[in-house]
């Protein structure tokens, strides 16, 4: 039994199978919600919708078995557990909606291949990426994320019903839900919380007529992921913006990594490490493209997980990315997912979002509260988060500034808090820590 607490311990496959199931449906939810959100807004019918859903299952399980077993220099030889990112999400929504899925995928191909290459060679970049820098980023990320889970919970953007007092009823319920089954559950159950949260409030849904099951009439048992599903348009806005995003989610990927090496292993992780991540993270990435997924990127999540259960077993994390794969080639399985109405995952992802911001709470806590760190997250977080808001002051600038910029905070935290933690002197966080 102890091998499941070894990084190459040879454990039963039978033993192996709720570990590493527990790691699938600690991240489910996260993984599908960010294309059911996307597909609901830009308005992608129930088939094209439910495959989607498939590839991303799909897509999730291959990042994780590379980052588990590298190829070549792709791949950490940790167990990092890869899923849809939220935080593509603002961005692929602009994109998609203003431009199309095929310019969104077209920009997510390429964008993926420069992170890629980017992790290939970590000596030249990783000093310019600190813990207080990653820490901001996620923090920026967790405000960022904040409107999407509040539409979410009143019905979905657009959506007729938008803020109906049902929404208002099931959202409530999945909220408390997930709620109280963290605060009183125990062990397994406790790292669940959103997958219970997510059936209690889907059987409410059901019951109160809110749930259409019509698109299951005729699937088939069996479906291979759909290739290409959008024609590939390139757009250099587009894509530079979705580069800019890229840069954001090799930091989330630093972090994650940085975290689980101290969190589960007892150690710092080594530079390699880190570039092989941010390699995985960027070349799935754009195989996600192609089969008309956002990008990947590490799940905190799972990583939350390995520190607290000390489960860190390639082996056992790999069975759960296998069964990620299987649950993507059967289309029932995407099809009865794409029934899940938004106020449910609104009141799954409210609670996620949060944790989220309560992580970057937590890692700028333990970067200090020097008056250096404080100039480099205040001014990042007030400009990015600010100037965006009010994002019609960006029209002076090109229109490729404009899209890069405008209407994504991460990208604009980023920048400034890599900027400033380059220019200011290092002298400023000694005198004051």
């Amino acid at each position: 039994m102890n091998n499941i607490y070894n990084l190459d311990g040879r454990v039963p496959l039978m033993q192996a199978i709720p570990f590493g199931l527990q790691h699938v449906l600690a991240m489910f939810v996260a993984n599908i919600t960010p294309i059911i959100i996307l597909a609901n807004v830009v308005g992608i019918e129930a088939g094209l919708s439910a495959s989607l859903i498939q590839n991303c299952m799909i897509i999730a399980g291959i990042g994780t078995l590379v980052q588990l077993y590298p190829i070549w220099r792709v791949g950490s030889r940790l167990p990092i557990v890869m899923g849809i990112s939220f935080t593509f999400l603002s961005l692929a929504i602009v994109i998609a909606t203003s431009q199309g899925m095929g310019t969104l995928m077209c920009a997510v191909v390429i964008g993926g291949i420069v992170e890629g290459l980017l992790g290939l060679f970590p000596k030249y970049w990783t000093k310019l990426i600190p813990q207080i820098v990653a820490a901001t980023v996620v923090t920026a990320i967790g405000f960022s994320l904040l409107s999407i889970g509040a539409n979410s919970f009143a019905g979905g953007q657009g959506a007729e019903n938008f803020g109906s007092a049902n929404n208002w009823i099931v959202g409530t319920i999945t909220l408390l839900a997930c709620l109280l089954t963290q605060i009183f559950g125990r062990g397994i159950l406790r790292s669940l919380s959103v997958l219970v949260g997510l059936v209690v409030g889907y059987i409410l849904a059901v019951c109160m007529g809110m749930v259409d099951f019509s698109g299951l009439q005729n699937v088939g048992i069996v479906a291979l992921p759909k290739f290409l599903p959008f024609d590939l348009k390139f757009d250099l806005g587009a894509t530079l913006s979705i580069i800019a995003v890229f840069f954001v989610s090799a930091t989330e990927t630093i972090g994650d990594t940085s975290a689980l090496a101290n969190g589960a292993l007892n150690r710092d992780p080594e530079k390699k490490e880190l570039g092989a991540a941010v390699a995985c993270d960027g070349f799935v990435s754009s195989l996600a493209g192609l089969f008309g997924c956002t990008p990947i990127t590490s799940f905190s999540q799972n990583v939350g997980l390995a520190a607290m259960s000390k489960v860190v077993n390639r082996f056992t994390i790999g069975v759960g990315a296998v069964i990620m794969i299987l649950g993507g080639i059967f289309p029932a399985v995407g099809t009865l997912l794409t029934t899940i109405p938004q106020a449910v995952l609104g009141g799954c992802t409210v609670m996620m979002f949060g944790s989220i911001l309560f992580a970057g709470f937590g890692m700028l806590a333990r970067c200090g509260f020097s008056q250096r760190n404080m100039i480099i997250v205040s001014l990042s977080l007030s400009v990015g988060l600010g100037f965006t808001q009010a994002s019609q002051m960006f029209q002076i600038f090109p229109q490729i500034i404009q899209t890069v910029f405008a209407e994504n905070c991460v990208a604009v935290v980023f920048l400034l808090a890599v900027i400033l933690n380059l220019v200011l002197p290092q002298e400023k966080e000694e005198e004051n820590a």
